[in-house]
């Protein structure tokens, strides 16, 4: 039997926020309190955005804050070999096809809306002869798009229920691999999750939907599934949803105003895994965290002057 194991996968484009603790937090209680193994995961795949001075950075920060992990920090920049090879084998078994599509040409599909960035693809390179990938391979690196089925993924998310996604309808062939060459969110996550052995995914409620499209990654490559627990977001008290850009709540304005006895003990009690604001280390939670404490709705900061 799998020893139980969870991470912590920052992506270092800015300093450490309150949403980002909470995460760390719950997921650090939730294996913690089995028993298991706590990996920290640097996800700077995306290099120009990602500096390494940012990841020492949030590294120090989770250490001041009394976490500790059970191994060095993985660094997805480091991996990209690892990424290539899984990527082989997908184009090997003809899961994947070569993308010209510009950024301008995306958004502008008559298709449905994911999101600020994101469209359902209309499959406008899918069926491209290969005498028509080497023409246009002349003049603009493709990226690497996974075809995937018109078929409904279904999962339990330890928080949110039953879930589920029609791929086809719903995602649409999704980027593997960028223009540029770099590596794209759910080719690394899919693949550092299985290599490290992680049985358990804490995340926030935002990356809900990605799930499906990881689930059908890992059957692909024959990689196990682990559960999912997504967490509610951490909102301002007028109900905003907190970001990089709160300077007022990153770690360098918090660390002047509080210990991380006052910050830690704050966020439990906005999770409800503490029933009152008062000081509290991580390991004094442990023997207190239960996921049926945590709360569902959208959390406020609860006792950060706000």
């Amino acid at each position: 039997m799998s020893i139980p194991t969870g991470r912590f996968a920052p992506t270092p484009s800015g300093r450490l926020h309150l949403g980002n603790i909470l995460c760390a937090m719950l997921a650090y209680l939730s294996v913690r309190s089995k028993g298991g193994r706590f990996l920290l995961r640097i996800e700077d795949v995306d290099i120009p955005r990602c500096p390494r001075r940012l990841a020492r950075q949030a590294i120090d920060d989770l250490r001041w804050l009394g976490f500790t992990w059970d191994e060095e920090p993985l660094y997805q920049s480091d991996r990209t070999e690892i990424y290539r090879e899984a990527l082989d084998r997908l184009t090997a078994g003809g899961h994947v096809y070569p993308c010209f599509c510009t950024r301008a040409q995306l958004m502008s599909l008559a298709a449905p809306n994911l999101g600020d960035t994101q469209v359902v693809y209309n499959r406008a390179c899918a069926f491209l002869t290969p005498e028509e990938v080497a023409g246009r391979a002349k003049t603009r690196a493709p990226a690497m798009r996974l075809r995937v089925p018109e078929e409904e993924v279904t999962f339990v998310d330890g928080l949110y229920g039953a879930q589920r996604e029609n791929l086809a309808r719903d995602c649409g062939d999704f980027i593997l691999r960028r223009s540029d060459g770099l590596y794209g969110y759910q080719l690394a996550v899919v693949v550092d999750d299985a290599l490290t052995g992680v049985t358990e995914v804490v995340r926030g409620r935002d990356i809900l939907s990605a799930t499906p499209r990881q689930l059908y990654l890992q059957r692909l490559l024959g990689h196990p599934q682990p559960e999912y627990v997504h967490i509610p977001l951490l909102t301002d008290a007028q109900g905003r949803r907190l970001a990089k850009r709160d300077r007022d709540l990153d770690l360098t304005a918090l660390s002047q105003r509080f210990t991380p006895e006052e910050i830690i003990g704050r966020l439990a009690c906005s999770a409800g895994v503490l029933d009152e604001v008062r000081p509290a280390s991580l390991e004094s939670l442990i023997p207190l965290f239960d996921w049926a404490k945590v709360k569902r709705e959208d959390l406020r900061l609860t006792g950060f002057g706000e």
